[in-house]
């Protein structure tokens, strides 16, 4: 069988909460760089708290998740606090931030480079 490079691998992953209500018990997944996913279920199935564990902020669960050295994992809430003196759009592009400075900056550029 082929060795292949998880991006990410979760082994019997659990979740409870104090009180004894279990989340979730034993999930094992292991995604190859590149793919898409999709978490699906009812309220309180606890997808936005297996999105938390993967994204590293929440930290006390049982069993093992961890992402491939050099991967990179994101998370956005799906109530994120918004800068209420900016627009929707300027919200979005501060979640770009080194790369819209990058882009700014080559605009900045291009507009003082000789015209042909």
């Amino acid at each position: 069988m082929a060795a292949y490079q998880y991006v990410y691998v979760m082994k019997d992953l659990t979740k409870a909460y104090p009180g004894g209500r279990e989340v979730f018990k034993g999930i094992t997944l292991s995604f190859l760089p590149g793919v898409k996913i999709g978490v699906l279920g009812v309220n309180g199935a606890g997808k936005s708290t297996l999105l938390k564990i993967m994204a590293g902020i929440e930290k006390e669960y049982g069993g093992e998740a961890w992402g491939a050295e050099g991967a990179r994992i994101g998370y956005l809430e799906q109530e994120p606090k918004l800068d209420e003196s900016l627009t929707v759009a300027e919200n979005v592009a501060l979640g770009f931030g080194d790369l819209k400075r990058a882009v700014d900056r080559f605009n900045e550029i291009s507009m003082l480079s000789p015209s042909r």
